[in-house]
């Protein structure tokens, strides 16, 4: 499998990272156990995880089950230097996690004490605010959210605490890299602002939506990447599985996503469906299997550090390992472009 640098080169991290989030509710802790086993046999090194994992659904009772079901691997194995780890802490929330509180700096201190615990393991390699706390554009907000009522003095003093703490726990060993998630470019450039103002660990990733149907990190956090050595850690790339066309024409396969969040986050819309049909028309037209397409045409991109996926089965895991090592062709591209140009972010 293709490995990519993070952190300057201190870092070497699979193309495709494998993404925890399912373990604890979809998938068993012998299944997530064999995910892992397969994921690493194909070469991948790099798995994501958070405090607030599992999903569907969320619950305060599974919180944490997923981090638990990578710590019962990583202590049963031995083989945590094998492993780049990556784990998050949640913004506020509606109740699922310390009771709705998000994190500042003692929190955030005390979070990766319990991620540890639950991981097992010393050290975190990257750690990540899940979203941030002064509200932002993820989860289909970038239709609503209004930045003007935001203190941006508060805003500083709140990264500074986190930066603050983010800086004892790397010199303590127990986090390696500091990063983001759902964040802007804007409060990415004040995040490491502050960071080479203060000495503080300054941030390495930024894990966002990116996929065929969702590219808003193709313009201003593209140029971040390239001018701040920050790279996108892409989730939802498959967009929640509609680009595997598993939900065109109505259907709703048993213990899909769709059957349990019947909107899919606000990716459901006509447009959305529309645009799927022109992605699964490329993949036809060329042979691909639309699924690699889709992860394929992510993992090219030159801001990416790499690309989370989930899978809920051993042969969902199977295919997109089957394409790992695929490359699109310059012809391919140009198809996807058109379709991206007709069909611009449906949700």
């Amino acid at each position: 499998m293709r490995m990519n640098s993070l952190a300057g080169g201190a870092l070497e991290v699979s193309a495709l990272c494998l993404g925890a989030m399912t373990w604890g509710t979809t998938n068993t802790e012998a299944e997530g156990h064999g995910q892992i086993d397969m994921f690493l046999d194909h070469g991948g090194n790099f798995i994501d995880t958070a405090e607030m994992y599992p999903v569907n659904p969320i619950k305060a009772e599974n919180c944490g089950a997923s981090e638990r079901v990578l710590g019962t691997w990583l202590a049963a194995s031995g083989r945590r230097n094998d492993v780049v780890v990556a784990t998050k802490v949640t913004g506020d929330n509606p109740g699922f996690v310390r009771e709705g509180r998000g994190y500042d700096g003692a929190i955030i201190a005390a979070a990766v004490e319990n991620s540890l615990k639950n991981l097992q393991t010393d050290y975190i390699d990257i750690y990540q605010l899940h979203w941030p706390m002064r509200g932002g554009y993820a989860f289909r907000q970038n239709w609503t959210f209004d930045a003007t009522g935001q203190d941006r003095a508060a805003t500083e003093a709140h990264m500074r605490d986190v930066l603050t703490a983010m800086t004892e726990l790397v010199a303590a060993g127990k986090v390696r890299h500091f990063a983001l998630s759902n964040e802007s470019a804007w409060g990415t450039m004040e995040w490491l602002r502050l960071a080479r103002e203060m000495g503080a660990p300054e941030v390495i990733s930024v894990q966002n939506e990116y996929s065929l149907m969702y590219r808003q990190a193709d313009t201003d956090f593209a140029e971040v990447c390239h001018n701040e050595g920050v790279r996108i850690l892409s989730y939802s790339p498959l967009a929640t599985g509609l680009l595997s066309g598993k939900y065109q024409g109505g259907a709703i396969p048993d213990g899909s996503r769709m059957a349990i969040y019947p909107e899919l986050g606000g990716r459901k819309t006509k447009r959305a469906f529309d645009a799927v049909a022109a992605y699964l028309a490329v993949a036809q037209k060329h042979g691909l299997d639309p699924v690699q397409m889709a992860l394929s045409f992510v993992m090219s991109r030159p801001f990416m550090g790499s690309t989370i996926f989930g899978a809920s089965t051993q042969a969902q895991l199977a295919t997109i390992l089957a394409g790992k090592d695929l490359v699109l062709s310059d012809e391919v591209m140009a198809d996807i472009d058109v379709a991206h140009r007709d069909h611009p972010y449906p949700y």
